[in-house]
Parts: C-alpha cells; structure tokens; sequence
C-alpha cells in the first residue's frame, strides 16, 4: 500500500487460489487470494521494510507483510512435516491484490472450504476442496 516493499515476479505466476482456513482468515481479514511462485522467480526490489511473521502455533510457515503500513504481501512455507513434499519450500504466495493489473490470472481454486465464514458465499464455479488438496 504504501510502496515500500516493491518485488518483481521474473518467471511463471500460478493463477490465484483462495483459502479460508483460519490463520488466513485472521491475517488478512477475509480469506486469501493468492497467486504463486517459485521463490527463485520473486525478486525483491525494494524490501527495508518487509518483515515475516512465523505464528507461535504454526511454526511450518511464515507470513510476509510491510511494518510501515501493515500491507499482508506474501506467504510461505517454512518446515515440511514429515511425509510431506519438500517442493512446497521452493513456492511462495503473493496476495493477489497487490499484483499490478492487468494480471492475465484467475481464480481456479478454493481450499479449506469447511472453514469458510458464515458471512461468506463460496463461489460455485470454481474447483473447491474441503479441506488442502488431495495428496
């Protein structure tokens, strides 16, 4: 928001994916919509003020976010449980809402529905799971 953290994307972006599982929820304030990268293709251009929030109770990711205006700009995992893919190390999420338009993306996916607030009606023309996608 406030233009302090500034990145480039110099690779493919996965088209956007929401999640209304509650840590988003309560990091953004409604659910994520994010899209995705490998984090060799993010490049931070600007990033003083880029901090990362690990959560106490979710010590497997790690939350981006600007400390001069509290902008929420990226996610990402941080420890894979065992049995887990390790591939998920090499992605990071970028909160789609501060991509510069046009983005030629769309929304394809919705996970963590069941935790979907009351409030909130789930789009029925997108791919939804339960809960994270099948392994």
């Amino acid at each position: 928001m406030c233009g302090s953290v500034r990145y480039a994307i110099d690779g493919p972006i996965r088209n956007v994916w929401n999640c209304h599982c509650e840590r988003c929820r309560r990091w953004t304030g409604h659910f994520t919509a994010a899209a995705g990268c490998r984090r060799d293709h993010l490049r931070l251009v600007a990033e003083d003020t880029l901090e990362w929030f690990y959560p106490d109770e979710w010590p497997d990711v790690a939350y981006g976010f600007c400390q001069r205006c509290g902008s929420s700009l990226f996610w990402k995992v941080v420890a894979v449980p065992p049995g887990e893919s390790e591939q998920q190390l090499d992605t990071i999420s970028i909160w789609a809402g501060t991509l510069d338009a046009p983005t030629g993306l769309f929304t394809e996916l919705a996970i963590h529905a069941e935790d979907a607030s009351d409030y909130h009606t789930l789009d029925t023309n997108i791919e939804t799971h339960p809960r994270d996608l099948p392994k």
